[in-house]
């Protein structure tokens, strides 16, 4: 499922909503990974790296990633794709790596209490 929309499991569609708060820790940790990429490469990456359960809509993928540059999370600037087009490549900062250990931290702490709710007996 997409960021921003609701499950249908009537529709057998495999893919999981994104969690809320965590598509700032996607995004930053695919720049990472990854290094400079255009936001398609950025939604596809995401969307390949999980199997295909989580998909980034261009309308959560670019205004997250205009919110990450007046952050200073990211850079970015304008390049040509493998495809000839006009494409904006992003990268990642040194406040932006320092985010994303900030982001990494509190999601772990979040699926720590949420994995001792579940698991409680």
């Amino acid at each position: 499922m997409t960021a921003g929309t609701p499950r249908n499991s009537d529709l057998g569609d495999s893919r999981d909503e994104i969690p809320p708060g965590t598509l700032y820790l996607l995004i930053l940790k695919t720049l990472a990974v990854r290094g400079k990429l255009h936001g398609y490469e950025i939604a596809d990456n995401i969307q390949r790296s999980t199997d295909d359960i989580l998909q980034v809509e261009e309308g959560s993928l670019y205004p997250a990633l205009q919110r990450m540059l007046i952050k200073g999370w990211v850079t970015a600037e304008w390049g040509i794709t493998s495809g000839n087009r006009r494409a904006r490549y992003y990268t990642l900062t040194t406040a932006g790596r320092k985010q994303l250990r900030l982001e990494v931290s509190q999601f772990e702490r979040v699926m720590g209490a949420i994995t001792r709710v579940i698991q409680t007996v």
